[in-house]
């Protein structure tokens, strides 16, 4: 690449990357992800920040951790004062759009991005503000039920397909309008696909790709609730586990589904990188895959995120540019927050510009090439949302795992002799010196008192606007995509001489 790269950002929600074959899955089928890895650089042990959408989102689009920006829950506001990498790229000469969802919650809906041409998903107020003096067992409608277990299969359509197909076609509108402008400015598009995120509802075109019997099962079956930890016992309420049971043909069910999703979903990602190749940016992009985090999709009987085991607070993460670097595979533990100076490496041909706020995270150009030497092998999660009453900290150092919650014992793994989590070693005297030198990690990372404190200070303030917003008059935040139809196709007889439009491929005059 003799210039600034072009970079294409695809990212998904709830992808646990264990289904991907690129990570070890045996059944799920998706080519064209599958091609980016084999030609890329595959981070094997990446995290995400915080296990649900919107902190995990905040993290990486500010590049600190999500408590240091206020974000504690699914209806916190990212402060428009934030810098993000986006408002960097802006000043270091990129194009920037935004195709897809990125949970925004307030008035700011762009946060650097100078076009966002698909409107969100989800709310953008603080209607779904974490309430821990509901209790840590509390269910509420909003939450994450069984019912997307229960009514997962082939669907028609949904409004996460739906979604995603907007998605797909907004991006590439605006790959191919970019390319029209011909001015030489690099791009940053993110392709942001809500899929696949439960629901668990799959087009029946793909549905039919599988069959029951080539569906894997957990591979952790479901532990009794006597036995499980304290915050993977508080999840099974949260997440409605005590009003509906859940057989294995309902698991098998959920799962292919979800599969199904993934190669629906991977076809999407296919336009879009078909799109690149079309207008002649194929070269000159480098594509990064990743989520905002994983799902536990049945390991444990435990569904969705919200807690720091493998499946949930694991993402992919896989970089493709064969430009610039071979294909390998990285073992290092790497996290969501390291994107933000990444892609400032890239743009500034591995120089930094001058950053207006502190980011936690390192860059990753090195590590991808290969050098790993002073790389600190170190990963940091929270969590603040529904199903505690504090906060619940995780840090992945080496191949040690540790889990903190002033309300819990502590849980402590060895993944590289338990990648499964099966013992719990906090406590024993064998691993003293790790589990000290960890639970030290977490308080030099964090204050958890204090954090909790501005936690609730937050659920209390959030609760109060949004019921007052709720009175008279709302102004909703939600974003609608800018669009002037009497600027657009034919509408007067000058456009006439543009009726092709600049898409010309051959040389002909």
């Amino acid at each position: 690449m003799t210039r600034q790269p072009n970079i294409l950002f695809v990212m998904m929600d709830q992808l646990a990357p264990q289904v991907l074959k690129p990570y070890g899955g045996t059944v799920c089928r998706t080519p064209r992800l599958e091609r980016l890895a084999a030609d890329g650089v595959v981070f094997e042990n990446a995290y995400c920040n915080y296990p649900i959408c919107a902190p995990s989102r905040f993290g990486f689009m500010s590049g600190r951790m999500p408590s240091r920006i206020g974000a504690y829950d699914n209806a916190s506001e990212l402060p428009s004062e934030i810098p993000t990498f986006v408002h960097h790229l802006r000043t270091m000469g990129y194009r920037t759009c935004l195709s897809g969802k990125m949970h925004f919650i307030g008035a700011d809906q762009l946060h650097g991005f100078e076009d966002r041409v698909t409107t969100d998903v989800y709310p953008s107020d603080f209607s779904w503000t974490t309430d821990w003096s509901l209790g840590p067992t509390h269910w509420t409608p909003w939450y994450h039920s069984m019912r997307a277990v229960l009514d997962a299969g082939p669907w028609r359509r949904s409004v996460n397909t739906n979604y995603d197909e907007e998605v797909a076609v907004e991006a590439c509108r605006w790959l191919h309008d970019h390319a029209d402008r011909v001015d030489g400015k690099p791009f940053f598009l993110a392709a942001s696909f809500i899929g696949p995120h439960d629901p668990y509802l799959a087009p029946p075109s793909h549905w039919e790709l599988y069959t029951d019997d080539e569906i894997d099962d957990p591979r952790v079956d479901d532990i009794p609730l006597d036995e499980r930890d304290p915050h993977s016992r508080r999840l099974y309420y949260t997440t409605g586990r005590h009003m509906d049971e859940i057989g294995p043909g309902d698991i098998r069910r959920a799962r292919r589904a979800y599969y199904a999703v993934m190669s629906w979903l991977d076809d999407r990602i296919g336009r879009v990188l078909d799109t690149l190749e079309a207008i002649g940016a194929k070269d000159d992009t480098i594509v990064v895959v990743s989520a905002d985090h994983g799902d536990m999709l049945g390991e444990r009987g435990l569904w969705f995120k919200m807690g720091f085991h493998e499946w949930s607070v694991r993402v992919p993460m896989i970089v493709h540019a064969p430009g610039l670097y071979r294909p390998r595979r990285v073992k290092e533990n790497v996290s969501l927050l390291d994107l933000f100076p990444t892609f400032l490496e890239w743009a500034g041909d591995g120089r930094m510009p001058e950053l207006f706020a502190p980011i936690d995270g390192g860059g990753l150009a090195s590590l991808a090439g290969g050098g790993v030497e002073g790389w600190p092998d170190t990963a940091y999660s929270e969590y603040c949302g529904e199903g505690t009453e504090s906060p619940v900290l995780m840090v992945r150092r080496g191949r040690w795992k540790y889990i903190h919650c002033d309300d819990d014992p502590p849980l402590l793994y060895d993944l590289a002799a338990d990648p499964d989590e099966l013992t719990n070693l906090a406590g024993r005297e064998a691993v003293g010196d790790v589990e000290a030198d960890l639970d030290a990690e977490v308080h030099r990372q964090w204050d958890p008192a204090d954090l909790k404190e501005r936690v609730l200070e937050s659920q209390r303030r959030r609760k109060f606007l949004h019921a007052a917003l709720a009175i008279g008059r709302r102004s909703p935040w939600d974003w609608s995509p800018i669009r002037d139809a009497s600027r657009e196709y034919v509408r007067d007889e000058s456009d006439v001489q543009g009726i092709y439009g600049a898409g010309r491929s051959d040389k002909r005059r």
